[in-house]
């Protein structure tokens, strides 16, 4: 099993402001990044406003998402994909203030881990203003959003059987890291 702790990795200020998803997310993201020879599920894959994949420069990458676009390499909902074999690291970064079945995403996602693989999240939490999936900016007629306290994602973690290890509800954003058993 590969340590996914806080490991040196890329120097997070290399990357200009213009190349960075929501900052905070970023940052959480950057504590477990490493140079190790990983496999990745990446949830919400597609490059809307910039990746953490630089985080994970040897990883090896499945981009899961419901539109096709960069970084994406399976187009599907997140709840029904079933991976081929099991990873080290699922990451879903702003994605399930948009996702009405983000519970049943963690669910799933569990099956995807190797045992003591870790499951990073970050979403909108109370408080935010909703914004598109599509672009960032205004909702389309029909598209989902609800911010996620982070008691809820706790609470969907826990019962999914993960091992919560660090969850925060800061400014807006709910982050969580929990570990396969």
């Amino acid at each position: 099993m590969v340590d996914l702790r806080w490991q040196a990795g890329p120097d997070v200020s290399q990357f200009r402001r213009g190349d960075v998803m929501h900052a905070a997310a970023f940052k959480f993201v950057s504590q477990y990044r490493t140079h190790d020879t990983i496999d990745v599920i990446e949830i919400g894959s597609r490059d809307v406003n910039g990746t953490i994949r630089g985080l994970f420069p040897s990883a090896r990458w499945i981009g899961l998402d419901m539109i096709d676009g960069p970084c994406v390499d399976v187009v599907c909902d997140a709840a029904t994909y079933t991976a081929k074999k099991p990873v080290d690291l699922v990451i879903c970064c702003e994605v399930f203030e948009h996702a009405a079945n983000w519970p049943q995403i963690i669910d799933r996602s569990f099956y995807w881990l190797k045992r003591g693989g870790k499951l990073i999240v970050t979403c909108a939490a109370p408080g935010r203003n909703a914004h598109s999936a599509i672009d960032g900016g205004d909702l389309r007629p029909g598209e989902h959003y609800a911010n996620v306290p982070i008691c809820e994602l706790v609470r969907v973690a826990v019962q999914s059987d993960f091992a919560v290890q660090l969850a925060e509800q800061k400014d807006n954003d709910s982050r969580m890291m929990a570990t396969r058993k």
